[in-house]
């Protein structure tokens, strides 16, 4: 059997089982990591840490000790999350050196329930793009075609699922980077609603907005991790039969690449035909309150956030000190802007955060409760995986579009207001490249939204593998 095909829930059934041993199952995946090895998922991996943690799990197995629920199931963090004594470098060179005492407490919660950390993946230099093109440690691939991006800022993770080389992972998601990936991966990304995981131990953007979150190849799984990660219980089954389904077709359906369009029309008719019931549900003013609100939210919070991470490492290194060696154009040229005279205000920062995002989620609130409707569907991103190398710019229908603020466009809004949110693989272009289906629902109505997800997912089109 091709063990790399599991999913993390029947790789788990499989090892508690017997089916397979955590040596051989992580055999399997190393070999499929080394044949894999030109997409660049990852930044840190060591293969004998790999086989030690599966032969640890093995031993526990055999001495018939309590068996956690990801017993044995290697998995990928991205390299912003603390595993303790290893690099935790988020992508920048400065960070090279650092490494955490402890781990993060979703690391931990993992690694309670059995998971084994396979590596740290690659990401977009500090988490701040969507290419995954970086300068210090290489350009992680996509997948389906090694000339472009895996989406970002958690692509080493999305390649490495979708690449078969792990059954599921971590990212971490600011404004779309667990969710973009996955669309451009064709895997599924589940982005919590803020604070629902926990932030500790993570290399920050901003504590308003970021979270981690599981990256996998089935709503399942992604449920499964969020599980472990928070205790919660799994949600009831939900019928996608008579189920009321928002359409925002302002902001969301517009200035789309033509096929991607057409292919996602054909999704909202699959939903259709199988008992959905589209409702058009425009969220009020939203271009502009995520606009107003967003960035002036993230880059008064980075630098602050940032010093107070790297001091509670006792690190000597402050966020002027690691922007000056910032080795990707595009994150240095944001990074050294938020420097001197060129910081967010601190009125600007308030009245974003104090009055324009409570806007927002007021907003988002009374379109779900005008139209009673349990979550907005809409295309994850407007456009395919671009080239890599196309870090600025982008084609959209035959025009140059700005690449970071196309690609975050649908995914940015829910980001800022904190609402769950979860991408779906819903269909291949004619080139291969896969497209997102994203399904967004109110505040801390995750349960509920991996539930209808589920239903969605059951109906969608299966996801081919990538090219081996």
């Amino acid at each position: 059997m091709d063990w790399t095909t599991l999913t993390i829930s029947d790789a788990a059934v499989a090892l508690r089982h017997g089916d397979v041993s955590a040596a051989d199952y992580a055999e399997a995946l190393l070999a499929q990591a080394a044949a894999q090895a030109a997409l660049n998922a990852f930044i840190h991996h060591d293969p004998a840490q790999v086989r030690a943690a599966a032969r640890a799990a093995d031993a526990l197995r055999a001495r018939g000790a309590p068996l956690g629920a990801l017993h044995g199931v290697p998995l990928a963090l991205k390299d912003n999350l603390d595993v303790a004594g290893t690099v935790t470098t988020a992508g920048t060179p400065a960070l090279r050196a650092h490494r955490p005492a402890q781990h993060a407490p979703v690391v931990q919660r993992l690694l309670d329930a059995g998971a084994i950390v396979f590596g740290k993946a690659g990401l977009h230099e500090l988490a701040y793009g969507i290419t995954n093109h970086n300068a210090g440690f290489g350009a992680v691939r996509n997948p389906y075609d090694r000339t472009r991006i895996p989406g970002g800022s958690s692509g080493g993770t999305g390649a490495a699922v979708a690449a078969r080389i792990v059954p599921g992972g971590i990212g971490t998601d600011t404004g779309g980077s667990v969710r973009i990936p996955a669309a451009l991966c064709g895997i599924v990304g589940f982005r919590p609603s803020t604070g629902r995981w926990p932030q500790r131990g993570i290399v920050p953007i901003s504590h308003t907005r970021d979270t981690a979150g599981p990256m996998a190849r089935s709503v399942a799984d992604c449920a499964l991790l969020d599980r472990v990660v928070t205790g919660s219980a799994e949600a009831p089954a939900v019928a996608l039969q008579g189920l009321r389904l928002g359409v925002p077709r302002a902001h969301f359906w517009e200035q789309i690449d033509a096929e991607t369009a057409t292919l996602m029309e054909a999704v909202l008719r699959t939903l259709q035909q199988h008992g959905a019931v589209l409702v058009p549900a425009d969220v009020p003013d939203v271009a502009r309150l995520d606009a107003e609100a967003g960035f002036a939210i993230a880059l008064h919070e980075t630098p602050r956030d940032l010093d107070a991470y790297l001091a509670a490492h006792d690190s000597p290194l402050r966020f002027a000190d690691v922007v000056a060696q910032v080795a990707s154009p595009d994150v240095s040229a944001t990074l050294q802007g938020l420097l001197g005279d060129g910081a967010i205000p601190a009125a600007v920062y308030r009245h974003a955060r104090d009055v324009l995002r409570p806007q927002l989620l007021a907003a988002y609130a009374e379109c779900f409760r005008r139209q009673d409707v349990a979550a907005l569907v809409l295309p994850t991103t407007p456009l395919p995986a671009a080239p890599i190398g196309d870090d600025d710019f982008v084609r959209l229908n035959g025009e140059p579009v700005p690449t970071f603020a196309t690609f975050i466009r649908n995914c940015s809004p829910a980001s800022v207001a904190g609402l769950p949110g979860i991408s779906l693989p819903a269909a291949c272009t004619r080139a291969g490249l896969p497209l997102g289906l994203e399904l967004d629902a109110p505040r801390d109505a995750d349960a509920n939204l991996l539930a209808i997800a589920r239903a969605a997912e059951a109906v969608l089109p299966p996801m081919s593998a990538p090219p081996r």
